[in-house]
């Protein structure tokens, strides 16, 4: 079965699908496992941390280069790209939660 192209892309850029909600797990045993299953999910945080990096970085350098045509244009490249910061200090601070919390 493929996966429609929308589909993969959220899924290569949006990390939450990996997870599960834990507080929507009654007993304790589902909520252990739950807890369990999003540990074990969070060695890919890493790598969602990458690609934001790679992408924040790329949308600057294109700021950067846009620069010299129009503010504005620049402006559409720019703002995208630092948002890449705070979202790697979000995955971050949820990776070592879930890894280094027993």
């Amino acid at each position: 079965m493929q996966l429609p192209f929308r589909t993969l892309l959220y899924r290569y850029l949006c990390f939450g699908w990996l997870f599960q909600d834990m507080r929507l797990h009654g007993s304790l045993f589902e909520h252990a496992a739950a807890r369990r299953h999003n540990q074990e999910q969070s060695r890919w945080l890493p790598l969602y941390m990458l690609r934001y990096a790679v992408l924040g970085a790329g949308l600057v350098a294109l700021g950067a280069a846009a620069e010299s045509l129009s503010p504005v244009l620049s402006a559409l490249f720019y703002i995208p790209g630092t948002m890449s910061v705070p979202m790697l200090a979000v995955v971050g601070v949820a990776w070592a939660a879930l890894r280094f919390r027993h």
